[in-house]
């Protein structure tokens, strides 16, 4: 009997470790094809005037995507990276390589979706099904003590319940070889420039003080955490986390197997959960976050001319010399600790009287570690209008090290 062959499509799980899809693929024997779309979709101008991904988080994906390239090739492999629209992207490659199933893991936040969705009915017009795997969240579905629609909106309910009913499923054993199609074509990573950005902005964006992207320098920022190496500092582990080179169950395992201090743990695990928690309310009620009245239906008031105090903001030049200096580390790093996002939001919100959903959108393109459901979920509680109602306002109780 001939092997199979299976399509890989990468999405947010850059990495070889803990993952899935790599995992089934050895375990069956079957013969893999990796491919990650670079969509243009995710580079284009929002209706907002903010860009869908800024360019530190686009040279953090970049790094990311190159260095999983790199490892491919390293065990006589090979990564197809391609720059275009997934649903027409994958049905081709499938064509081309005769591939017999498509394997991803499956996201929750409406664009993501319905991507998903337009490559799925593409490869159904050629006969090929998308498998969907669930690669995201610390707890899986399918262990709840409760349906979808039955999960508790309250956060301390949702923790609670789940870890005494529920269980952490173990992470997927490394596969031990892979097995590549042969004469996989060459491509490389997209420049900045063929990403569309400007090049006097490619050039301001090498002095940023940034995170390098990868599985690699993932592991190596948690073996830093996780060891309290002496003399090294570590960084928050979220950029990782976001894009998939670590995965949250390889965090989980190796924090609670830590010797850490019982305070550092619990800061640690109560982002895991916070970050399962959002993504399984965008499963529960779809697209609440996106709208300004979220759930509660009553959002904060806003002035008429709120596009002269978003800018002011936007631009580090509000009155407030601290709300300048944050935002001028964002600037430089992609990057800010929980607190000051939330000082940040706290200031638009309520001080300067903008929607929330344009700070939202501005963080989106900012945050070298955005993902729709957290980023969504964290302004909407602090704009009052979240899903956990003893959060909103009060602002969520998550470690600046997830």
């Amino acid at each position: 009997m001939s092997k199979r062959t299976v399509l890989v499509w990468f999405r947010n799980d850059l990495r070889v470790q803990d993952n899935e899809m790599l995992s089934r693929a050895f375990e069956r024997g079957e013969i893999i094809v990796p491919v990650y779309c670079f969509d243009p979709r995710y580079y284009t101008q929002t209706k907002v005037d903010t860009t869908k991904t800024g360019i530190i988080r686009a040279t953090f994906i970049n790094e990311s995507v190159h260095y999983l390239q790199d490892y491919f090739k390293s065990i006589n492999g090979n990564l197809i990276i391609k720059q275009g629209l997934p649903e027409e992207i994958i049905p081709e490659l499938a064509r081309q390589y005769q591939v017999d199933e498509v394997y991803h893991h499956r996201e929750v936040a409406q664009e993501e979706t319905t991507i998903s969705s337009l490559v799925e009915d593409s490869l159904w017009r050629i006969k090929i099904n998308l498998r969907h795997f669930i690669g995201h969240t610390l707890s899986h579905k399918e262990d709840f003590p409760f349906a979808v629609r039955d999960i508790p909106d309250s956060f301390q309910i949702f923790r609670k319940k789940l870890e005494r009913e529920s269980f952490i499923r173990a992470c997927f054993p490394h596969p031990k070889e892979l097995s590549f199609l042969g004469d996989l074509e060459e491509t490389a990573v997209p420049s900045l420039e063929e990403l569309g950005f400007d090049p006097v902005l490619i050039l301001e964006s090498k002095e940023a003080v940034r995170m390098r992207g990868g599985e690699k320098e993932g592991q190596k920022q948690l073996a830093l955490i996780v060891n309290q190496e002496a003399g090294q500092r570590a960084v928050a582990l979220s950029p990782w986390l976001a894009l998939g080179c670590l995965s949250v169950h390889s965090v989980y395992f190796s924090i609670i197997e830590s010797s850490l201090p019982k305070k550092t743990k619990e800061d640690i695990l109560q982002g895991l959960w916070w970050k399962d928690y959002y993504r399984f309310m965008f499963k529960k009620y779809g697209n609440l976050f996106f709208q300004e009245e979220g759930y509660t239906g009553h959002p904060p008031a806003v002035v008429l001319d709120q596009d002269k105090a978003f800018l002011s903001w936007k631009n580090a030049k509000t009155a407030d010399a601290t709300i300048n200096e944050k935002m001028t580390t964002l600037h430089r790093t992609g990057y800010l600790d929980f607190y000051s996002r939330e000082l940040l939001a706290h200031y638009l919100i309520y001080e300067l009287q903008v929607s929330w959903l344009l700070g939202a959108n501005y963080f989106e393109e900012m945050l070298i570690d955005y993902n729709p459901s957290s980023n969504y979920g964290n302004w909407a509680h602090v704009a009052g209008v979240g899903s956990s109602k003893s959060h909103n306002h009060s602002g969520l109780k998550l470690s600046p090290k997830i």
